[in-house]
Order: structure tokens, then C-alpha cells, then sequence
């Protein structure tokens, strides 16, 4: 090959990656092999003005591949964010999840390739803006002869003006704020990216500062009594992982799911005096974070990301705990996925927390998930259901985790008298394979999931059935949709039941919930964010 031929095939290999780079998706359904054959309205821009630049442009080419490596990266943090959450990467709130998908990662993939996968991804960056710095000097390197430089930069930087224009052009029209006389050919997909992100990142400060203005402004502070319609009777909310709309929607779990619901509801029928009412809540994220969506049940407030979430802690705001506290009751919590200190706990108004190391449980792990829900449940029979009381009823929220990915192995629902310590689950515990094989198949992953929710429901349900007449009131609801290759929809939805007596039941008639443990498909869902009133509204005299 001739030097000429080896120039003109360098210059169109640093222009191809320079496409590929500008093309790249953000959202796997757009990870098609058309994407390939988009044109990137930015790349013109980027070849023209390094053709216009003298000399080695060291400055502009390091600002250039700065960017665009920082839009790689967004992208990449999309996707990754659309598969798990089904929502964008947003910088100013979502720093946080980089550990926990470390954590999920060596959880699922097992510490040597969740380690792998680590370090692959602290590399790219660089391997990225190297392979850009090579791109970027095969195009600043083609200069004219002296007498032509003037001419030649000058006509290039005319050029790569008029590109410029026609790519704010069409951002512009994208985003709904002119209309273009004629259409591109292309888009500037990387670039409005860029403008979006910035964009959001001003918007959610300022939606900060409007959410730390509600959380001031609370109408329930100082109002009294609350709870009393329940005449001192306990409240019980569980929440179950993972257990969103797809249980009612997709194909792969109605059947299975649907089947649990309505077993479980015939048989609470056959209880004397018991009701049950199930509707729909809008979680404020999908496929993780469940404390954002418990804080969000609690405060009365959309808990949407940590930043609010700390806006919250650090505000006068007062919970659901804290309300039942001052009412008299001794509210609890059973979280069994807390390992380490949690000094949220007793601002969110728990007055006694059973963390996994609180719970006596004597069994082996279920991979990522600490102990199965039955024990969970057993262990808050002995420590406070049925422990010696003070006097005061329990305000308690439980949360169970055993349809928390991976979802392998799934435990079994044995009889209650049989639990013992746990090590009756060892067993099972050490059975199926691990997650680094299952997760190598969607289609298993998602079968996995669909036991592991019905394991969940079966569990959750069996437990309100043995309480028998007296039983307390019971919220069990979802937290949160799982990731969007399980749940295989956009949905945010999560189904919620209230079970007790007949006579508490009665008072929330007015949510026109469907009666039965299968809601309505048709029915609204409510935001998270206001079931902390409504509750308060339906079982209080003293409300605002």
C-alpha cells in the first residue's frame, strides 16, 4: 500500500470511530444494527474545525476528547441505568449507585469477574481517550502547503461555522424551541445529550430547593390524636422486593403469581371479620434503592433520588414512625439486608431495629440475600410480636428480601413450627447454580425472579393467614418494578394490600380499593408520596 493509501485509510478509520463514538446509544431497545447508518451532525463539526486548527491543536484536541470521553460515559451509565431503573443517568443524584452495582455485580458474577468487570471498566476511559487522541491527530496532522495555510484555514473554519449552526439547529428543533426550514440528514444526538444533562443537573437543584421547602412545611406536625380509630390495634407493614405491576401484566408471571394471590385470598376469606382491599402505588424508581420508595410511603414526600433523601433526613419533616410514636405506639423495624451501622434508623422514627446481626439467624446465605423471608418473619414473632409488651401496640415495618436479585437459590415455604434457627434452609441454601451461571440467560434469570415473588407472596401471605381473627392491620406491598429486562415494561406501578379486620378495613371504603388481593388493572395508581396522609386521614380524629 502506498503512503497516500495509508493516509486516506488512517483518515477514515479515525473519522469511523469518531462516528462510532457519536452514534453510540443510550438505551439498549436503540442498540440496533441501523444505529450504524445515523449521522452524527457533530462529526463534521469535529473534522472541519481540526482541519482549520494549525499545528498540533494540543489544546482543543485534549478539551475535545474530554467531552466526548465524559458523553461515552454518560451513555454507558444510560444504559446501564435503563436495564436496571429504566430512567437516565443523572450526575447529581445518582453518584451513589456506582457502589451498589459493584456490589450487585460481585454478588451476581461472583468476586473474581464482578472484580474483572471492575477493573474493564476503570480502563475504558483511558483506553477510550487514547484511541481519540490517535483519531484526532491523523485529522490536525493534514496541513496545506505554507502558501495555501491561510486559504485553507480559513475556508475549513467557514465551513465548520455553518456545520456548527446546522447542529444547533437541529437541537434546537429537536427540543421543540424553532422549526427548521428544511430538515438535517442527520442528528446531533451526542451533543443534545450533553445539553440535556446540564440541563437536568440545574433542574434538580432547583427541584431541591422546592422539596426542602415541603419538607418544612409539615400539616400533620403538630396535629393530635392520630391513630386512634385504630383503637390501639398493631400495624404492619411489609414490604415485599421486587414486586411490581409484572405480576399482573407479563405472561411470564401472571399465571404463577395470580394463582398465589387468589389461594391466599380464599383461604383469608374463610377467617371470620377479615377484609381485604389491594390498589396500585406509583414507586418513585425501579429495579432498586427500596429505601427511597420506604421513605417515600413514610414522610409523605416523593423520595425520588439521595439527595432527597438526605434533604429529608436533614428537615424537620416527620414519618409515619415518628407520628405513631408520639401517638403512643412502639414502632419497629425488621431489615434483615442491613449489615452495618444505619444512623438513618432512628431519624426515620424507628425506635427499635432488628438488622440481619439482631435476628439469630444460624443459616447459610442465600448468595446476596442474608436470610430467607419465612425466618424474617419468624424472628419478628419472637423479638416483638409475641415478646413481653410495655403496654404500647407496635407501629412496625418488615422488609422482606428474598426476591432480591440474583434470585438464586429460591428457599421453600415450610411449616412454621420447623424453622428453628435457619439452618433448616442450609440445605437448599447450597442448591441450583450459582448466579455467575444463571445470569449468563436472560430467560432464566426472569424464571428465577417469578419463583423468588412467589416465594415472597406465599410466605407473606401464609404468615397474615396464621393470625387469625385478632390479626393486626397489614400493608404488604411492593417497593419498587424490578430492572427493565425482568419486569419487561415501563410500568412504576406496585400492587398493595391492606388486611385486618373487617371494621378497620372499612375505613378507607373511600380509596375505592379493589376488595381481594388482585387490584383492579383499571384502578389509579397513587403516588408513594401520599399514602402517608391518606393513612393518616382514614385512622385519625385529628387531622387537619
Amino acid at each position: 500500500m502506498t503512503l497516500a493509501l495509508r493516509r486516506i485509510a488512517g483518515l477514515a478509520a479515525a473519522a469511523a470511530l469518531l462516528h462510532l463514538v457519536l452514534i453510540q446509544p443510550n438505551h439498549p431497545n436503540a442498540m440496533t444494527w441501523g444505529a450504524l447508518w445515523l449521522f452524527p451532525l457533530e462529526l463534521p463539526v469535529i473534522l472541519l474545525a481540526l482541519l482549520a486548527l494549525p499545528g498540533r491543536a494540543l489544546v482543543f484536541r485534549a478539551l475535545l476528547i474530554a467531552v466526548l470521553s465524559l458523553v461515552v460515559i454518560l451513555k454507558l451509565a444510560d444504559y446501564a441505568n435503563f436495564m436496571a431503573y429504566n430512567r437516565v443517568f443523572n450526575p447529581a443524584t445518582d453518584m451513589g449507585l456506582i457502589r451498589a452495582a459493584y456490589e450487585l455485580g460481585t454478588g451476581a458474577l461472583g468476586p473474581v469477574l464482578g472484580n474483572l468487570a471492575a477493573v474493564a471498566a476503570g480502563v475504558v476511559p483511558f483506553v477510550l481517550a487514547g484511541t481519540l487522541w490517535w483519531a484526532t491527530g491523523r485529522w490536525v496532522r493534514l496541513q496545506p502547503p505554507p502558501r495555501w495555510a491561510l486559504l485553507w484555514r480559513g475556508g475549513f473554519g467557514a465551513l465548520a461555522v455553518v456545520a456548527a449552526a446546522v447542529m444547533v439547529g437541529q437541537i434546537g428543533a429537536a427540543k421543540g424551541q424553532w422549526s427548521l426550514p428544511v430538515k438535517p440528514l442527520g442528528a446531533a444526538f451526542s451533543a443534545r445529550l450533553a445539553y440535556d444533562r446540564v440541563d437536568l443537573y440545574r433542574a434538580t437543584q432547583a427541584e431541591l430547593v422546592a422539596f426542602v421547602a415541603a419538607a418544612e412545611n409539615d400539616p400533620f406536625a403538630a396535629a393530635s390524636p392520630l391513630f386512634d380509630r385504630l383503637a390501639g390495634r398493631d400495624v404492619v407493614f411489609i414490604f415485599i422486593e421486587s414486586y411490581g405491576r409484572a405480576s399482573f401484566d407479563n405472561p411470564l408471571y401472571i399465571p404463577t403469581h395470580s394463582a398465589t394471590l387468589r389461594a391466599a385470598e380464599t383461604e383469608l376469606a374463610q377467617i371470620d371479620g377479615i377484609a381485604m382491599r389491594s390498589g396500585w402505588m406509583t414507586a418513585p424508581m425501579t429495579g432498586g434503592q427500596s429505601w427511597l420508595a420506604h421513605t417515600s410511603v413514610a414522610s409523605g414526600l416523593w423520595i425520588s433520588n439521595q439527595i432527597r433523601y438526605r434533604a429529608l433526613l436533614a428537615s424537620p419533616r416527620k414519618t409515619l414512625f415518628q407520628l405513631a410514636t408520639e401517638a403512643g405506639y412502639h414502632t419497629a423495624t425488621v431489615v434483615p439486608a442491613i449489615t452495618r451501622d444505619w444512623p438513618e434508623g432512628p431519624r426515620i422514627g424507628f425506635e427499635t431495629i432488628l438488622a440481619k446481626d439482631d435476628l439469630g439467624y444460624q443459616g447459610l446465605p442465600f448468595n446476596w440475600v442474608t436470610m430467607p423471608d419465612q425466618f424474617t418473619l419468624t424472628a419478628y414473632d419472637r423479638l416483638l410480636a409475641q415478646a413481653p409488651r410495655d403496654g404500647r401496640p407496635l407501629f412496625a415495618e418488615i422488609s422482606l428480601i428474598s426476591s432480591h436479585a440474583p434470585w438464586v437459590p429460591v428457599p421453600e415455604l415450610i411449616d412454621w413450627d420447623d424453622v428453628g434457627d435457619g439452618t433448616v434452609f442450609n440445605e437448599i441454601a447450597q442448591s441450583d447454580d450459582p448466579p455467575n451461571v444463571v445470569w449468563r440467560d436472560h430467560d432464566r434469570v426472569r424464571d428465577q425472579y417469578r419463583k423468588a415473588v412467589d416465594y415472597a407472596l406465599q410466605t407473606s401471605l401464609s404468615y397474615v393467614a396464621r393470625q387469625g381473627e385478632d390479626m393486626p392491620l397489614f400493608i404488604i406491598l411492593g417497593d419498587h418494578q424490578a430492572a427493565g429486562f425482568v419486569a419487561q415494561g415501563p410500568s412504576f406501578d406496585v400492587p398493595v394490600h391492606l388486611i385486618g379486620p373487617s371494621e378497620v378495613v372499612a375505613m378507607i371504603d373511600q380509596w375505592g380499593w379493589t376488595p381481594g388481593l388482585l387490584p383492579d388493572e383499571t384502578l389509579s395508581a397513587w403516588s408513594m408520596d401520599l399514602f402517608r396522609d391518606r393513612f393518616l386521614r382514614a385512622y385519625s380524629t385529628g387531622v387537619p
